[in-house]
């Protein structure tokens, strides 16, 4: 089976040229200092090396090769109430997110979900059955979003070429072994296809605050959001590998208790406006 590692080992993403542009990013970075200092939607800063088009260029292919490595469920119910949540999330915050999203629900027992740079979503069918309803589902999704748009996965992949100062990365890459796995891992995606595992728990917290917003936008209550996490935390030390690496669910539940105030402005004014998503869980 070819995987999403192996696939974009071939890919001529990862070529010379790419390494000639992350190497001339480090050394403007080194000579003017601040180059290369970005600022995410709440306001952190960022060290952000790598132009976005390419950083989207491998989150696509990766995308796609996964939907050939992984079973794409023909549940058009599934599908359709995955869309239902999705469509009305991305409708409702168009203008920071764009167009032309790609939505797949992937047939498979994993309580997991993804986004990644390049406009792709991905949610297992096992995740669209844990949530309880389409407001929990839409506060996974909007987290997974809130990766792409504060852009966490440059963000990793630039904070370990400028660790490593960009020397040696290419040809223990070309090489094959860990260095595939690990640019990998730093879009979203780690070493079992589909598994979100390098988040630091700050991109994680953020991640929450972006979503939280962005799903109360659409008309899903945000409360669920809190609901949802106190569901994980009952799941203890058996919880699925989505939370790997993640904060405790526990602490995650009280945080996003505590950014309600954030958001119930934004959930009573899309209810106002009628924006009320009817997305009825199979």
């Amino acid at each position: 089976m070819t995987t999403p590692v192996t696939a974009i080992a071939r890919s001529h993403w990862l070529a010379m040229p790419l390494f000639s542009v992350i190497g001339s990013a480090l050394l403007v970075a080194g000579v003017a200092g601040t180059t290369s200092c970005a600022t995410s939607p709440t306001g952190r800063k960022q060290l952000i090396l790598l132009p976005e088009d390419q950083v989207a260029s491998l989150g696509a292919t990766a995308y796609a090769d996964m939907k050939k490595a992984e079973k794409v469920s023909t549940s058009s119910v599934m599908s359709g109430y995955v869309n239902c949540i999705a469509q009305a999330i991305l409708a409702a915050n168009r203008s920071q997110v764009g167009k032309g999203w790609e939505v797949t629900t992937f047939d498979s027992d994993q309580i997991n979900a993804f986004a990644l740079p390049g406009r792709k979503i991905g949610i297992y069918s096992g995740m669209a059955n844990f949530a309880d309803n389409a407001s929990q589902l839409a506060a996974v999704m909007g987290h997974e979003v809130g990766h792409v748009l504060a852009r966490h996965g440059n963000e990793r992949m630039s904070e370990a070429l400028a660790a490593q100062s960009g020397l040696g990365l290419l040809a223990a890459y070309q090489g094959g072994g860990e260095t595939k796995q690990v640019l990998l891992a730093a879009l979203g995606l780690g070493y079992d296809l589909g598994i979100a595992k390098p988040h630091s728990r700050t991109q994680e917290s953020e991640a929450d605050q972006i979503g939280l917003v962005m799903m109360a936008k659409a008309g899903f209550d945000p409360g669920q959001a809190v609901a949802l996490w106190q569901k994980m935390a009952t799941r203890g030390n058996s919880g699925p590998e989505f939370l790997s690496t993640h904060p405790a669910p526990s602490k995650r539940a009280q945080a996003l208790k505590a950014l309600q105030s954030q958001a119930k402005p934004h959930y009573n004014q899309a209810v106002a406006a009628g924006r009320r998503p009817q997305c009825r869980k199979p």
